[in-house]
């Protein structure tokens, strides 16, 4: 689980800076090196003013698995109080065809993003993808995943079945939960892009935050979350967390 973000960033992107032009279907003509770098490569130009005054978000969503609206407008003004962005936090949302395959690699999501992702990085604006699938990562414990500077994927299926229901978490929670903890890690957290101002990485668990109240503790990408939010509230990002994305450009 610790080395996900990682995993990710090295074994599909190790051509992250190329300036080819781009691979996905929607817009050929668009730079590769845009959304094809490490996590936490675009850090600064998600969080700052200083390269793009706008942020749109797109989340895809495959047929079956709309993402719950509580938890988008959750997301929404969360990131409206963490990033400097005067043009404004847009999310827009598209249903894609289902996957027929239900347990899913980093590559698997990829190609997928390839082929439908039409918000791209533009002027002043720039873009995220968020993948909502109908399957499973092949890791069957984890719930979402930071993949490139720009893209994250929550894993649909696995957050269905264990949230919602009686005696299971808050579907608003678990979805807001897991999709702040990925674009946590876009933003350069922990440690990938926003450098720490005090040294609080979980060692342990790689790219996450030692403190286990915060966002971006390991837990809120995997199902051990899941028992902590039966009675617990949406994890905020705590103070080292926040001063971190401070000092990169945020509020």
């Amino acid at each position: 689980m610790k080395n996900f973000i990682l995993l990710a960033a090295t074994a599909i992107f190790l051509a992250g800076c190329s300036k080819s032009t781009s691979s996905y279907v929607n817009n050929p003509d668009i730079p590769d090196y845009l959304h094809n770098r490490p996590v936490g490569a675009s850090a600064n130009e998600l969080l700052s003013a200083s390269k793009y005054s706008s942020v749109k978000i797109e989340v895809q969503y495959m047929t079956g698995f709309q993402p719950d609206a509580a938890a988008l407008a959750h997301l929404q003004n969360n990131l409206q109080s963490l990033l400097n962005k005067p043009g404004g936090i847009t999310i827009i949302t598209k249903e894609i065809p289902a996957s027929s395959n239900l347990s899913l690699s980093v590559n698997d999501v990829y190609t997928i993003e390839k082929n439908n992702r039409t918000a791209f990085t533009n002027g002043s604006e720039i873009a995220v993808y968020i993948l909502y699938t109908n399957g499973n990562y092949t890791d069957n414990n984890v719930l979402g995943v930071a993949y490139k500077n720009t893209s994250a994927v929550l894993f649909g299926k696995k957050i269905n079945d264990n949230s919602g229901g009686f005696g299971q978490a808050s579907r608003t929670k678990l979805v807001a939960t897991v999709i702040e903890h990925e674009i946590g890690h876009l933003l350069g957290l922990v440690d990938i892009g926003s450098p720490m101002q005090v040294n609080h990485k979980d060692a342990a668990n790689g790219n996450h935050c030692n403190n286990s109240n915060c966002l971006m503790y390991y837990a809120s990408e995997t199902s051990d979350i899941l028992g902590i939010l039966i009675t617990g509230n949406i994890p905020s990002f705590d103070s080292n967390c926040r001063a971190d994305m401070t000092a990169n450009g945020g509020k």
